[in-house]
């Protein structure tokens, strides 16, 4: 997971909300996402190169959601156009091996679009 800039990234197209799992509040939504990392449109702005926990739910290609866990550290973050909304980066930290192996898989189902 060293070469996180050189992942393919998957466009996600509906609304995934993502919740910070030491608050249990969303915090945005799922803008990209890759098997290294993802862009997040933030209702905030986090603190700058921190480490957080968030989960989000992803579905499979029948349409059922998988709770998905990762430990990430934001790399950059931007204001965003709209008012009180901020872009951050982050890269994975800690990822369980099937919650990878499910991420790949759904970065790579066809019709995907990517970025």
């Amino acid at each position: 997971m060293n070469d996180y800039r050189r992942a393919r990234r998957r466009k996600v197209g509906y609304n995934v909300e993502i919740v910070d799992t030491m608050t249990e509040l969303p915090i945005g939504k799922l803008s990209n996402l890759s098997e290294s990392g993802m862009l997040l449109i933030l209702q905030q702005p986090l603190v700058n190169d921190a480490l957080y926990q968030f989960r989000f739910r992803l579905p499979d290609h029948t349409g059922v959601e998988r709770a998905i866990e990762v430990g990430a550290h934001e790399l950059w973050a931007d204001e965003a156009a709209a008012p009180g909304q901020a872009w951050s980066g982050f890269r994975f930290i800690d990822v369980a091996p099937t919650d990878l192996a499910y991420i790949r898989d759904w970065v790579d189902a066809p019709g995907s679009q990517y970025v």
